[in-house]
This record gives structure tokens, sequence and C-alpha cells, in this order.
């Protein structure tokens, strides 16, 4: 009975958080007059016009190709540069190791959305104004403090006789960390991947500042071009919606997968 309700309860929390993403997808299959009259209903056929309109007439492509380049660029530049960082600072002693740490750890408690005016005046001067490159940069300096963060914490439980039985066999201090630390991070690789492809994917404030032009605009800048001033295509707002989660559905989806089998049981002789 207990184990029953147990099952019973987790089985209510899935379809709470499922049905949303559910009733996303089923209305972007409807026409906008049946998301009025039937908002919880299915749709009465299912074709795609809506996804090639918005694809299309929307000009959605160009949002999405936008997104998915800023987004990966940032990411791997994260990952890269807050790896190799926090390798550096969890493996190494040095005279100014903790107050490095602490410079790192400070982005994490001021928001860089409050140094805004310095940041556009930077990139006037800079002439990256509506650039993707300004909003990679942006996006690689707000969030090497929290990767940092969390790749230091997972360097530390690594044991450091992996290092020593590397550098016994001849590896240096990069392919100590290439060869051998790498493959074994994927849990926090993961971790890291998921958080800030959200948060960078997601991203309405910096676009807004730093991009002009239309066609360099992400899919939060896309997506208001579905809002009508006086009317809206709900139908096509859902496409909109179900395409641009798709990608994080999809990189959600592996990095879980990438979680599991990045265990380290076992890499110790």
């Amino acid at each position: 009975m207990q184990q029953g309700l147990k099952y019973l309860i987790l089985a209510l929390f899935t379809f709470l958080s499922i049905y949303p993403i559910f009733l996303m997808i089923m209305s972007s299959f409807k026409t906008n007059m049946e998301i009025m009259t039937s908002p919880l209903g299915l749709p009465k056929s299912f074709t795609l016009d809506n996804y090639i309109e918005v694809w299309k007439q929307v000009h959605f492509s160009d949002y999405f190709l936008n997104s998915l380049l800023v987004s990966s660029v940032s990411v791997f530049l994260i990952l890269l540069v807050s790896s190799m960082a926090a390798f550096y600072l969890s493996r190494y002693t040095f005279k100014w190791n903790g107050m490095l740490l602490f410079f790192f750890m400070l982005g994490l408690m001021l928001p860089m959305k409050l140094a805004i005016s310095p940041l556009y005046m930077m990139m006037l001067k800079l002439n990256l104004l509506d650039t993707l490159t300004s909003l990679i940069i942006v996006y690689v300096a707000g969030h090497i403090s929290f990767a940092v963060f969390v790749f230091y914490g997972f360097f530390r439980t690594l044991p450091k006789e992996l290092d020593q039985s590397a550098r016994m066999d001849g590896c240096n201090g990069f392919q100590v960390y290439y060869k051998i630390v790498l493959p074994l991070m994927r849990p926090a690789l993961a971790t890291v991947s998921i958080v800030d492809l959200i948060g960078i994917w997601n991203d309405f404030f910096y676009p807004l500042i730093f991009i002009k032009s239309t066609e360099l605009g992400t899919i939060p800048l896309g997506m208001l071009t579905l809002f009508g001033e006086h009317d809206t295509d709900w139908n096509l707002l859902f496409c909109g919606l179900t395409l641009s989660s798709l990608p994080m559905i999809l990189a959600f989806l592996f990095a879980s997968r990438q979680f599991i089998e990045g265990m380290t049981t076992g890499a110790v002789k």
C-alpha cells in the first residue's frame, strides 16, 4: 500500500511536469480558432503548415541558427577555459592560489547585468555592437565563475595518484588534464553544459541590448515578432516555442546519459 502510494505521487508529479509540454506541442498543430475554442483539446488534424509558415515567413530559421551558433560556441569556450583554470587551481599550489579562486567566486556574487552600461560602452568602442561576437564574449565572461566553481569541487574529489601515475608514464601537465582527467569529468561537464546552455539559449536581455539587426536576432528576440500589436497568432507562437524547446530537450537527454556513463568508479587501480 505504501509503495503504491509512492508510485501514485510520482506519477502525479510526472503528469504535472509533462502535461504543459504536451499541451504546447498539441497547440502547435492547431489553428488559432481551435486554440481559442478548445485550448485543452486535441487538434482536429496534424499538419506541418504552422511549422512551415513559422520557419519561412517569420524567418525563424535565422533566429534558430544564430542561437545555435552563439550557444554552442559560448558553451564550448566556457567548458574549455574554466576546466583548465579549475584544474590548475586544484592541482597546483602557489602563493596567490586562494586569491585567484576568490576572484572567480566574485562572479557568483556580482551579477553582470549591474554593469550593463560599461559593457555597452566597451562593445561600442570595440566596434562589436550588433555582432554575435559581443554576445559570445558576454556569455563566456558571465558563466565562467559558475563553471570554475563546479569543476574545482569535482577536481578536488579526484585522487592525485591519477596525476602521479600519468606523470610516471611520461605525461606532462596538459596531457594529464587532456588524457586522464578530462575523460573522468563528464558528470561535471554535463552539469555545466545543461545549466549554461539553458541560460544562454533562453536569454533575452543581452540580445535586446547588443543586437539591433533583425537578421542577427536570437530566438527570444524572434519570438517577439509573433506577438502582434492588437492580435497574436497563438498557433505560430506555440510552434516557435516547440522548435526552441526541442534542442534543449535533446541536449538534456544527451547530457543525462553522459552523466551516468561518466562515473569514476574503478578509475584508480
